[in-house]
C-alpha cells in the first residue's frame, strides 16, 4: 500500500474514504469483496498511481470488473506487500542460519586455538620428559585433544552442510515467489509487469547485438459482446483457451504476456518479420478453427477469433514507441474486418 493511502487510513479521512469506496463500487457495479475493496482503496486513495490509472482505463473502456480482473490487478499491483513479507521471513531465517554458522565457526576457532596451545605445551614438555611414563602422559593428552578437535570439526561440517541446504531452499522459495508475482493468475502467462521488464531487456539486447526484435499485440475480437452474452466465467474460459494457444507458441526466447483485459502481447527476439507473421497466422488459425463449448451447460459458443498487429524495432527506438506502432497495426486489423494479422511495415508503406 502506498504511503499516501497508508497515511489516509490512519487519519480522520479514513472513514469518509471507505464510505466513498463503497459508493463508487456500487455505482460501477463492482461487488464489495475484500480484494475489490482493497483495490478500490488504492484506486480512490491514489487515483494517479499505476493501479488507479489502470482501473480508470478499465472503467472508461466499459470492461467488466470480474473476479479474474481483480486477481489480475492484485497480482500485478498488490503483491509488493506480500512479497516484502516473504522476503522478510526469508531474511529472518537466513539471519538465524548465519548466526548459527558464525557461532559454530567461532567455537571451532576457540577449539583450534586451545589445540595449538596444547601442542605448544606438549612440545615444551617433550624437552624435559625423562621417562616413559611422562611421555605416555604427553601422548595421551595429545590424542585426547586431537579427537576433540576432530569431533568439533565434524560438527562444523555438518552445520555448514545443513545451512547450505537451507539457503538453497530459501533461494528456490524466493524464486518461486518472484515467478508468482510476475505471472497472470488467470492465464499463467507473464503479467503486465513482467512484460514491461522483458520488453526493456529485449530492446537493450537487440540494440547491443544488432539483432531484430519484433513486438506483437493480440486482441480477442468482440470479447465484450461475448462476455455480455455468456457471462464472465465463460469469458474467463475463453481467455484461458486463447492464452494456452499463444503460450504453446511462445517457446524461449519468445515471451508471451497477458497485457490487460482480453489483450495479449508477444516478444520475438532475433526473428525476421516473415517468421513472426507465420507464427501469428498459425496462432490465429488455430484459435479460429475450434468451436468452443460452455463447460457448465455444454452450449455451443461458436468460434473465437483474434486480431493481431506487429512491429519491428527501429534503430534507437524505445519500447513504448514500438508498442504504439504494434498497437496501430492491431487497430488496422480491427478496421479491416478483424480475424487477421497486420504488420506495421505495411502501414508505413501505405502511408
Amino acid at each position: 500500500m502506498t504511503a499516501s493511502v497508508e497515511t489516509t487510513l490512519r487519519g480522520p479521512e479514513a472513514y469518509s474514504l471507505s464510505r466513498r469506496v463503497i459508493d463508487e463500487m456500487e455505482a460501477s457495479g463492482v461487488w464489495p469483496t475484500p480484494l475489490n475493496f482493497e483495490l478500490w482503496l488504492h484506486y480512490l486513495g491514489d487515483p494517479e498511481g499505476p493501479l488507479g490509472r489502470e482501473i480508470r482505463r478499465i472503467l472508461a473502456a466499459d470492461e467488466p470488473f470480474t473476479e479474474a480482473t481483480a486477481d489480475m490487478l492484485a497480482a500485478e499491483y498488490l503483491p509488493r506487500g506480500r512479497l516484502t513479507e516473504e522476503i522478510r521471513d526469508a531474511g529472518r531465517v537466513l539471519d538465524r542460519e548465519l548466526s548459527s554458522v558464525a557461532d559454530a565457526i567461532s567455537k571451532a576457532h576457540r577449539s583450534q586455538a586451545a589445540y595449538g596451545h596444547t601442542l605448544d605445551k606438549a612440545a615444551s614438555s617433550l624437552d624435559t620428559a625423562g621417562d616413559g611414563e611422562a611421555l605416555q602422559t604427553i601422548v595421551t593428552g595429545l590424542s585426547s585433544a586431537t579427537r576433540k578437535v576432530q569431533r568439533e570439526n565434524e560438527t562444523l561440517e555438518k552445520k555448514l552442510d545443513a545451512s547450505t541446504r537451507e539457503v538453497a531452499r530459501l533461494r528456490e522459495h524466493l524464486e518461486q515467489v518472484r515467478r508468482d508475482a510476475m505471472t497472470d493468475a488467470l492465464t499463467n502467462l507473464a503479467n503486465r509487469k513482467a512484460f514491461d521488464e522483458h520488453l526493456a531487456a529485449c530492446c537493450e539486447a537487440a540494440e547491443t547485438k544488432s539483432e531484430p526484435l519484433t513486438l506483437a499485440v493480440i486482441d480477442i475480437d468482440h470479447f465484450k459482446r461475448f462476455n455480455d452474452t455468456w457471462g464472465h466465467q465463460t469469458g474467463d474460459q475463453v481467455l484461458r483457451y486463447v492464452a494456452s494457444v499463444i503460450g504453446r507458441s511462445a517457446r524461449a526466447p519468445r515471451v508471451a504476456a497477458r497485457y490487460g483485459g482480453e489483450e495479449f502481447a508477444m516478444i520475438f527476439p532475433g526473428e525476421t518479420p516473415a517468421q513472426v507473421a507465420t507464427a501469428l497466422e498459425a496462432i490465429r488459425k488455430e484459435i479460429a478453427s475450434r468451436s468452443l463449448r460452455r463447460r457448465s451447460t455444454n452450449d455451443d459458443l461458436g468460434a473465437v477469433t483474434i486480431s493481431a498487429g506487429f512491429a519491428v524495432q527501429k534503430p534507437d527506438e524505445c519500447g513504448s514507441t514500438l508498442l504504439e506502432r504494434a498497437d496501430a497495426a492491431l487497430y488496422a486489423s480491427k478496421r479491416a474486418g478483424r480475424n487477421r494479422v497486420t504488420s506495421a511495415a505495411d502501414l508505413d508503406q501505405a502511408a
